[in-house]
Protein backbone atom coordinates (compact mmCIF):
# COMPACT_ATOMS: atom_id res chain seq x y z
CA UNK A 1 0.00 0.00 0.00
CA UNK A 2 1.49 3.34 -1.07
CA UNK A 3 1.66 5.97 1.67
CA UNK A 4 -0.34 9.15 1.00
CA UNK A 5 1.17 12.39 2.23
CA UNK A 6 -0.47 15.80 1.77
CA UNK A 7 0.14 19.23 3.20
CA UNK A 8 -2.12 20.59 5.90
CA UNK A 9 -3.62 22.98 3.34
CA UNK A 10 -4.41 20.09 0.97
CA UNK A 11 -6.20 18.16 3.75
CA UNK A 12 -8.16 21.29 4.75
CA UNK A 13 -9.30 21.75 1.15
CA UNK A 14 -10.39 18.11 0.76
CA UNK A 15 -12.20 17.58 4.09
CA UNK A 16 -15.14 19.10 5.92
CA UNK A 17 -14.23 21.11 9.03
CA UNK A 18 -15.26 18.26 11.34
CA UNK A 19 -13.54 15.55 9.28
CA UNK A 20 -10.37 17.64 9.26
CA UNK A 21 -10.53 18.20 13.04
CA UNK A 22 -11.06 14.48 13.72
CA UNK A 23 -8.73 12.88 11.18
CA UNK A 24 -5.86 15.37 11.00
CA UNK A 25 -5.95 16.92 14.50
CA UNK A 26 -6.94 13.79 16.48
CA UNK A 27 -10.34 15.11 17.49
CA UNK A 28 -13.48 13.17 18.38
CA UNK A 29 -16.99 13.72 17.11
CA UNK A 30 -19.78 13.79 19.68
CA UNK A 31 -21.32 10.36 20.33
CA UNK A 32 -24.48 9.62 18.38
CA UNK A 33 -24.01 12.44 15.87
CA UNK A 34 -23.09 10.39 12.81
CA UNK A 35 -26.08 8.35 11.70
CA UNK A 36 -25.48 7.63 8.01
CA UNK A 37 -24.20 4.07 8.32
CA UNK A 38 -26.51 1.67 6.50
CA UNK A 39 -27.02 -1.94 7.50
CA UNK A 40 -26.47 -3.27 3.96
CA UNK A 41 -23.33 -5.25 3.03
CA UNK A 42 -20.41 -3.03 2.14
CA UNK A 43 -17.09 -1.54 3.16
CA UNK A 44 -16.17 1.41 5.35
CA UNK A 45 -13.43 3.48 3.72
CA UNK A 46 -11.06 6.16 5.03
CA UNK A 47 -12.60 9.58 4.33
CA UNK A 48 -9.14 11.00 3.64
CA UNK A 49 -7.63 8.50 1.19
CA UNK A 50 -10.34 5.95 0.35
CA UNK A 51 -8.49 2.97 1.81
CA UNK A 52 -10.81 0.07 2.78
CA UNK A 53 -10.85 -0.25 6.57
CA UNK A 54 -13.79 -2.25 7.95
CA UNK A 55 -16.37 -4.64 6.53
CA UNK A 56 -20.01 -4.25 7.48
CA UNK A 57 -20.01 -7.87 8.72
CA UNK A 58 -17.60 -6.89 11.54
CA UNK A 59 -19.79 -4.00 12.75
CA UNK A 60 -21.74 -4.37 15.99
CA UNK A 61 -23.91 -2.21 18.21
CA UNK A 62 -21.76 -1.26 21.20
CA UNK A 63 -24.17 1.22 22.75
CA UNK A 64 -21.44 3.88 22.81
CA UNK A 65 -22.84 6.15 20.11
CA UNK A 66 -19.87 5.57 17.79
CA UNK A 67 -19.58 2.97 15.00
CA UNK A 68 -17.89 -0.11 16.45
CA UNK A 69 -16.21 -3.07 14.78
CA UNK A 70 -14.53 -6.17 16.20
CA UNK A 71 -11.79 -6.24 13.54
CA UNK A 72 -10.47 -4.32 10.51
CA UNK A 73 -10.57 -5.81 7.00
CA UNK A 74 -6.91 -6.81 7.45
CA UNK A 75 -4.44 -6.07 10.27
CA UNK A 76 -2.19 -4.02 7.98
CA UNK A 77 -4.86 -1.45 7.00
CA UNK A 78 -4.77 0.25 10.41
CA UNK A 79 -1.96 1.27 12.69
CA UNK A 80 -1.97 1.79 16.44
CA UNK A 81 -0.22 4.28 18.70
CA UNK A 82 -0.37 5.04 22.40
CA UNK A 83 -2.63 8.00 23.19
CA UNK A 84 -1.98 9.62 26.57
CA UNK A 85 -4.40 12.56 26.18
CA UNK A 86 -7.08 13.41 28.74
CA UNK A 87 -5.02 11.91 31.62
CA UNK A 88 -5.53 8.33 30.44
CA UNK A 89 -3.75 5.73 28.33
CA UNK A 90 -5.62 4.48 25.27
CA UNK A 91 -4.71 2.84 21.98
CA UNK A 92 -5.33 5.16 19.04
CA UNK A 93 -6.21 3.69 15.65
CA UNK A 94 -5.15 5.39 12.43
CA UNK A 95 -5.30 4.64 8.71
CA UNK A 96 -2.06 2.94 7.70
CA UNK A 97 -2.17 4.59 4.26
CA UNK A 98 -2.57 8.28 5.22
CA UNK A 99 -2.25 8.37 9.03
CA UNK A 100 -5.79 9.70 9.52
CA UNK A 101 -6.97 9.44 13.12
CA UNK A 102 -9.96 7.05 13.11
CA UNK A 103 -10.68 6.40 16.79
CA UNK A 104 -9.51 4.00 19.49
CA UNK A 105 -9.48 0.26 20.14
CA UNK A 106 -10.51 -1.24 23.48
CA UNK A 107 -10.33 -4.82 24.85
CA UNK A 108 -14.07 -5.05 25.64
CA UNK A 109 -15.54 -6.18 22.31
CA UNK A 110 -17.40 -9.31 21.28
CA UNK A 111 -16.01 -12.62 20.01
CA UNK A 112 -14.16 -13.63 17.98
CA UNK A 113 -11.54 -10.94 18.76
CA UNK A 114 -12.72 -9.41 22.04
CA UNK A 115 -11.82 -6.01 20.59
CA UNK A 116 -13.94 -2.90 20.07
CA UNK A 117 -12.67 -0.59 17.36
CA UNK A 118 -14.59 2.53 18.38
CA UNK A 119 -14.41 4.73 15.29
CA UNK A 120 -15.44 8.28 14.47
CA UNK A 121 -18.15 8.07 11.83
CA UNK A 122 -16.94 11.25 10.14
CA UNK A 123 -13.57 9.55 9.52
CA UNK A 124 -15.15 7.00 7.17
CA UNK A 125 -17.42 6.71 4.17
CA UNK A 126 -19.53 3.67 3.24
CA UNK A 127 -19.32 1.89 -0.10
CA UNK A 128 -22.17 -0.60 -0.66
CA UNK A 129 -21.38 -4.05 -1.98
CA UNK A 130 -22.18 -4.36 -5.67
Amino acid sequence: MDKIVKTDAEWREKLSDLAYKVTRKHGTERAGTHENFPKDPGTYMCVCCGAPLFDQSAKFESGTGWPSFYQPIAPEVVGETVDRSFFMKRTEVHCARCDAHLGHVFPDGPPPTGLRYCMNGVAMTFTPET
